[in-house]
């Protein structure tokens, strides 16, 4: 599938990865063009079997992703209609990448903020650079409040009080203090950040797709269902994974290759120290 022509959005799949550039001078706003690429990225690649993971970065060394456009936000009626019964808009694919099943990731290496955050925190996995990522959600300096899920996500990772800090005393945040609070995967230094996040795609890119599909199925229905429920669905899932064909390939092959010998099962050793030379740790 071809990716051409897109607003302020470069898109480059090799090897099951799309690489998505936001371009969108001067801060890389949420305007109205990136809003019409994000829409129709997302109706292209939710059917396009050649992609597995998806990588969001930015072409500009300062910024991730700033805010929403807040210009279009004071065009707001004076008096707020009924509560939505359906999530619309931005809110709605926000969401959608959340249960595409698809692997997203979002590499930080420069400030984001308010709708750009939400942005971020739709993503399975965020990563920021240390000295150049910085994180806020400041809405509340304007006398809004987030819009994009930025009050529920936040909640869920760090909890509480941590999002009540964050929300409301409009700091900036590093991160290794995002890192800290549970708001990203990892901080990670600034030369090693796109290695470590090639590397971590591939190895997701290697997986079976049904796979892909099914483990985020199941982490949506853990954070959605009661534990109970959720443990059931996820035996079920569970058989559906082990019952495909391309699984017990793959199953064979690796106790061909010596899985379940002592040998074999030391690699979680060698592999953590490779990442540790990475890293610089």
């Amino acid at each position: 599938m071809e990716y051409k022509d897109y607003n302020v959005w470069k898109i480059e799949v090799k090897n099951a990865i799309a690489w998505v550039t936001i371009d969108n001078p001067p801060v890389n706003l949420i305007d109205m063009n990136f809003l019409e690429d994000m829409e129709r990225f997302f109706t292209q690649v939710k059917t396009d079997d050649d992609v597995k993971v998806i990588v969001f970065q930015s072409a500009d060394p300062e910024f991730f992703i700033s805010h929403f456009d807040v210009t279009a936000l004071t065009d707001f009626p004076e008096e707020p209609g009924p509560v939505a019964t359906e999530l619309t808009g931005w809110k709605k694919y926000f969401m959608e990448f959340r249960t595409l099943p698809k692997v997203t990731i979002a590499k930080i290496e420069g400030i984001v903020g308010g709708g750009g955050n939400e942005f971020a925190l739709s993503m399975d996995m965020r990563f920021g650079a240390i000295g150049k990522a910085v994180f806020s959600q400041t809405e509340a300096g304007v006398g809004i409040i987030p819009g994009g899920g930025g009050t529920h996500w936040l909640t869920r990772l760090m909890g509480r009080s941590r999002a009540l800090e964050v929300m409301l005393g409009k700091m900036p945040y590093s991160a290794e203090m995002a890192e800290r609070y549970g708001w990203i995967n990892r901080a990670l230094p600034a030369d090693k950040i796109g290695q470590f996040v090639e590397i971590l795609a591939a190895s997701i890119a290697n997986i079976p797709t049904k796979t892909i599909a099914l483990i985020k199925q199941s982490v949506v229905v853990a954070e959605e269902l009661p534990r109970k429920e959720a443990l059931l669905e996820e035996g079920h899932l569970f058989a559906i994974a082990a019952s495909l064909q391309e699984s017990k390939g793959q199953m064979n092959q690796a106790l061909d290759s010596g899985l379940q010998t002592r040998d074999f099962e030391l690699w979680p050793r060698r592999y953590l120290e490779e990442l540790k030379k990475l890293l610089g740790e």
